[in-house]
């Protein structure tokens, strides 16, 4: 190890820039390491781009509300290291590689703020090309500049709307939105309406979004109950089945959304205790109300520890970037409290709405633990439910053993796609708990790397030594 850091923070999303601005403000030395080549993360994404021209206006004012993050997080004086992949963290730090280099990083605390991902949406046909998800779409506008026009909207959750609206916004025609939430979470979600009232605005834009694809004619069918896709090559036609019937739609591209869950493998390969939430369906890591996990070096912060949107996440990052610092002995205990006091508050308000969100767009079993035992569960290593339905026929008591009898998440992704789904439907077919179940055992290397990635650090220094043999000559 040639470096040393207070704080490591892996991810530049709004979780990751503040924690940066806050743990600077206490003095702490700050590397922040982040795959993508600007900061910004998936919410933000191309901000530091955006600010004078029409993206911004097409993405909302959600969007915009980065700039002011991205500029503190620029100003803040931390060591920003984008298009770094982190594929190694432990108690003594953490390995990366960028751009044909390598190295490793200590670091007294790490921070995980790797955000979320969309959770799978395994259905007949979603591998075909023209098939991605409402992410997907989102990154191409806001990355590419690109739209698809004449798209279909499927699945449930605020995101399928936002994006409809950003691609309504960008003058392009939403062909249909499939909404996938049952008629049964209604009644339930109801009774924690008073809560989310308590944040409004959240409840006046969602409504505002919905109005706005209402006037502009787009097609909405809701309680929609299942769902595939069919075509030759690729996409071309969605078809699905309602209380009234079933119905068929030809198209291009359809873009599918059944919420997000935490991502998870990174804090899932430290080894720290993790939980099924049931509220949000999801695995999480055990952290308290600062973001410290079960194991002293490591916090998480943003929706990586559960998901609660932007604000809440550039707000949880700087209370465990607080925390940080107290543990570290930078912070007194006074000084602690008077700082994160009104932040763990402002974030308790901000997260009211959010148990309403939850139940009113809880994803339907059948979308979660696909009914066709012909549905491909495992993308990467072409695995169906109907080789997973077989292997606990056959006694596979879990996720890590269904690597041997399936090869079930030993693809590229390292089980990202397919972790969830595989957890709950294991679960469902052997009468267990998910939490009794489990999930995959996460080892390094985190992502996919070669051994040339990872060598790139002893070349680069072998090399540095020839030319300063050579200038010595």
């Amino acid at each position: 190890m040639n470096e040393m850091v207070d704080l490591a923070i892996i991810g530049a999303g709004p979780a990751g820039m503040s924690a940066a601005c806050a743990a600077r403000a206490c003095r702490l030395s700050v590397v922040l390491l982040d795959e993508q080549p600007s900061p910004g993360g998936q919410i933000y994404r191309g901000i530091a781009e955006a600010r004078d021209d029409r993206l911004a206006a097409i993405l909302g004012k959600d969007y915009a509300a980065g700039e002011e993050i991205y500029r503190r997080f620029v100003a803040c004086g931390a060591n920003y290291r984008p298009a770094t992949t982190v594929w190694r963290i432990g108690p003594d730090g953490l390995s990366w590689i960028s751009a044909g280099r390598s190295g490793e990083l200590a670091a007294r605390r790490v921070l995980v703020a790797t955000g979320a991902m969309e959770r799978p949406f395994p259905s007949k046909g979603w591998t075909l090309p023209g098939v991605m998800t409402a992410g997907a779409g989102q990154i191409l506008l806001k990355a590419s500049r690109l739209v698809a026009d004449g798209a279909v909207f499927v699945g449930c959750g605020p995101l399928l709307y936002l994006v409809a609206h950003q691609y309504l916004n960008a003058g392009v025609t939403v062909r249909a939105i499939l909404d996938t939430a049952p008629r049964e979470n209604l009644l339930p979600a109801s009774a924690l309406l008073p809560g989310a009232l308590r944040q409004p605005h959240y409840i006046v834009k969602g409504l505002r979004m919905i109005a706005a694809l209402r006037r502009s004619g787009v097609r909405m069918h809701r309680n929609v109950r299942a769902v595939s896709f069919s075509g030759q090559d690729r996409l071309e036609a969605v078809h699905w089945r309602d209380r009234s019937g079933e119905y068929a739609l030809e198209c291009a591209e359809a873009f599918v959304h059944q919420g997000v869950i935490p991502n998870l493998n990174m804090t899932m390969s430290t080894g720290c205790r993790h939980a099924w939430d049931e509220q949000q369906l999801c695995w999480r890591p055990d952290l308290d109300a600062l973001g410290r996990s079960s194991l002293q070096w490591l916090l998480v912060a943003g929706d990586g520890g559960g998901i609660g949107g932007a604000r809440s996440a550039a707000l949880s990052g700087a209370i465990s970037a607080l925390a940080a610092a107290h543990d570290l002995g930078r912070l007194d205990f006074t000084a602690f409290e008077r700082e994160s006091a009104p932040l763990i508050a402002a974030r308790r308000r901000d997260m009211a709405v959010r148990p309403f969100l939850d139940r009113l767009y809880r994803p339907a079993q059948g979308f979660r633990i696909p009914e066709d035992e012909e549905t491909v569960i495992c993308r990467c290593e072409e695995v169906t439910c109907g080789d997973v339905a077989r292997a606990v026929g056959e006694g596979c008591p879990g996720p890590n053993q269904l690597k041997s009898f399936t090869r079930a998440g030993m693809g590229p992704c390292q089980g990202r796609l397919c972790g969830h789904t595989v957890t709950e439907t294991m679960a469902l077919l052997s009468g267990r708990t998910p939490q009794e179940v489990g999930y995959y055992r996460i080892r390094t290397p985190i992502k996919p790397v070669t051994v040339g990635d990872i060598a790139g650090r002893i070349e680069n220094a072998e090399q540095g030594a020839q030319h300063e043999q050579a200038a010595a000559d």
